[in-house]
């Protein structure tokens, strides 16, 4: 039984810390087949959505089964272990 896990990154135009944090989520998901990554703009409805229900005050907004996991950054050994502790 495989559980999925759905990641969501609320990044905006032009951010290097978003752009970063694409690239360890593309090999998280290479990793790890039961993750599913959403991409969202935070100029977007979505994304202004998600930016006030969480508080995310600097990008990227990462989401992790619907609960803020990080912001600002990303730091790719504890989302690892995050998703070990969800599987």
């Amino acid at each position: 039984m495989n559980k999925k896990i759905t990641i969501i990154e609320i990044s905006s135009p032009g951010c290097h810390h978003c752009e970063k944090a694409k690239e360890i989520l593309e090999e998280i998901k290479q990793e790890f087949p039961e993750v599913e990554v959403r991409y969202v703009d935070i100029l977007s409805k979505e994304g202004q959505n998600l930016v006030q229900r969480y508080e995310i005050m600097s990008s990227p907004g990462i989401i992790v089964e619907g609960e803020l996991f990080s912001v600002g950054g990303l730091d790719k050994n504890q989302l690892i272990e995050k998703i070990r502790s969800l599987l």
